[in-house]
């Protein structure tokens, strides 16, 4: 079995700088291809899985070729095993009543990693995609996400319940009391409890999760939506047995406990890293819960965050945006728990999602509402909108049915700039983002680029916007970077206090020229986020790249934001003076006439007629 260092000795120097680039890793000589290989070696994000994900299939095939290994096959996954040093394995006997996907069959022991002795970041991200593989090829990669984030966190709230009892007896005081847990831990939801159960494994984990939401009022609706009998998913009550007793046992094995974690906030960052993975597993569905982590990243690094002050994402999917501006402060050495933050989420599964991302990144204090933020806003004070220091969303593009009928006869007057189309809600969200920001407020949020120049009375809407000042700034990025769509969006960035060398401007960047490749997405860099959050920083020209256009030079052009009309990205065509160049044919055919007379003359004088 080769080992991941071997296998990189064969990648490309190209090759090993997109996974550097990708994982954000440090190197002191990018041109010296050892150096490459050392840091992606060492590196526990830079998982060799996902290093070769990115190669197209061909490429894989002359890998497995060059390491002596079987190339047959046409699967990328099954290559990308072969690579890794994992053997091939065995599907999951599929359900009754369950279709195939197609996808890789389930793990065998020898892929799973082992989790003995202190957890690292490394091996606990790998043991919980594996897990992922017990169901992989029995339901919907869509649909076992839920069982396998339900089950992480009942282990989590178990174990951590059992350290806290541990340490309650070692003071003398009572284990069972309540107020002493953070969340108590009711006997039928304690995991050995559910280790023990052999039959009617659904049910037990149902009774389980009711159990906790009982006693725990923060958690009241988080587990609910989890039906761990859904006959539909896993099949008639001998496979869900089946399937079920393999992930508990699974789960088993993991210790969850503080002490057990080699970095506190390992827990949070493995949550974050099974969503980004089920994202791309699900691939367009993938899309309706999370959003790139360098776009949100960049998205953040604009708005700059502080503490003290109130977020909010209304459309906030599994909460990577909210969760990202308390790393910011964490990176400035600020307090991340010294944020507000608030959500709201129309999807019930995708909101428990985001209540369990929030609660192991030690952010209980998140309130994250449900509901459609456009029909029935939530985050309401006395019957008045909540306002905010920052509100950044990545909204679902050119909703249909997005609610144009509660828009008309809006009792919180969002929509003062006009109504949007019925099948293009793009701006129902803009328009809702901006009533919720306080009067120093800023937003950020990514659209699709006809939000842009569309006409009618989406064009009035951005006339309004642009006329009351608030557009601070228009960012194209490149195509194919989001899940589901592979058209190219933009990112606005608006702002109810401008600087007064910013006001009646609007500074344009056009940065979709740079990125990484993908096999099946576009990937920003760290550079990338660099160079664009610093050209909005700076506010200037930048030639081909960025340019501050007056409010009233939008204006002559109908409001329009196209990118193109503002940032000229084409080389210039070399202007030619015609009665310049005119002149100078002139004068050379001139000189032509003068060599031929002197070549007759000459030739003649030899005794040649000419």
């Amino acid at each position: 079995m080769t080992t991941k260092r071997e296998t990189l000795d064969f990648l490309t120097r190209d090759e090993l700088l997109a996974a550097v680039d990708r994982f954000e890793l440090s190197v002191a000589d990018r041109r010296a291809k050892a150096g490459l290989v050392d840091a992606v070696a060492s590196s526990k994000k830079a998982t060799l899985p996902e290093v070769l994900a990115d190669l197209s299939r061909d490429r894989l095939k002359e890998l497995c070729r060059a390491l002596g290994l079987d190339d047959s096959g046409r699967e990328k996954a099954s290559l990308v095993e072969r690579l890794s040093g994992a053997k091939p394995a065995h599907a999951a006997p599929t359900p009754s009543g369950a279709k195939s996907n197609g996808a890789k069959p389930s793990a065998s022991p020898s892929e799973v990693p082992d989790v003995a002795g202190t957890l690292t970041v490394d091996k606990l991200e790998g043991y919980l995609w594996s897990a992922a593989d017990i169901l992989r090829g029995s339901i919907d990669s869509s649909d076992y996400k839920n069982f396998i984030f339900g089950l992480l966190f009942v282990k989590r709230l178990s174990d951590r319940f059992d350290e806290e009892c541990e340490a309650l007896v070692a003071e003398g005081a009572d284990p069972d009391d309540a107020d002493e847990h953070q969340f108590f831990v009711p006997p039928r939801a304690r995991w050995a409890s559910i280790q023990k159960t052999a039959t009617n494994i659904g049910d037990a984990l149902n009774k389980a999760c009711s159990a906790l939401e009982e006693k725990n009022t923060g958690l009241e609706g988080v587990l609910a939506g989890i039906d761990f009998n859904d006959e539909r998913k896993l099949g008639d009550a001998r496979n869900r047995d089946a399937v079920l007793a393999r992930l508990v046992q699974h789960f088993s094995k993991l210790n969850l406990k503080n002490a057990n974690l080699e970095e506190p906030d390992m827990l949070g960052r493995a949550y974050e890293y099974l969503i980004e993975k089920f994202a791309d597993d699900a691939g367009k569905k993938g899309g309706e819960f999370y959003t790139p982590r360098m776009v949100v990243r960049l998205i953040v690094e604009i708005l700059r965050p502080t503490e003290g002050m109130r977020i909010c994402d209304p459309t906030c999917g599994s909460g990577g945006m909210l969760i990202e501006c308390a790393h910011y402060l964490e990176r400035h050495a600020q307090n991340p728990k010294n944020l507000s933050l608030f959500g709201q989420e129309k999807n019930l599964g995708t909101w428990a999602i985001c209540k369990m991302n929030m609660l192991l990144h030690g952010l209980a204090s998140a309130k994250i509402e449900k509901g459609d933020t456009i029909r029935d806003p939530k985050l309401v004070d006395g019957g008045a909108l909540r306002v905010f220091d920052r509100v950044i969303a990545n909204p679902p593009f050119s909703l249909d049915e997005w609610g144009r009928e509660v828009a008309e006869r809006d009792g919180f007057g969002r929509f003062r700039f006009g109504v949007p189309p019925k099948t293009k809600g793009d701006l129902a969200f803009v328009q809702h983002m901006i009533s919720t920001t306080n009067k120093t407020g800023m937003v950020g949020v990514v659209m699709p680029h006809g939000v842009l120049f569309r006409g009618a009375a989406e064009g009035e809407i951005r006339k309004g916007i642009l006329e009351e000042d608030l557009v601070e700034a228009v960012i194209g990025l490149p195509s194919n970077l989001f899940y589901g769509t592979g058209i190219p969006a933009a990112i606005l960035i608006l702002n109810r206090h401008k600087l007064a060398e910013r006001k009646r401007k609007v500074l344009f960047i056009e940065a979709s020229r740079a990125f990484k490749k993908g096999s099946a997405q576009n990937y920003l860099r760290a550079e990338d986020v660099t160079t664009i959050a610093t050209a909005f920083h700076a506010f200037k020209d930048a030639a081909k790249y960025a340019r501050v256009v007056d409010v009233e030079e939008i204006a002559k052009n109908d409001f329009n934001l196209n990118i193109s009309r503002y940032v000229e990205t084409a080389d210039a065509a070399e202007k030619v003076d015609v009665a310049s160049a005119i002149a100078k044919l002139r004068e050379l055919e001139a000189k032509r006439g003068e060599a031929e007379t002197r070549m007759n003359a000459y030739l003649k004088e030899l005794g040649y007629d000419s």
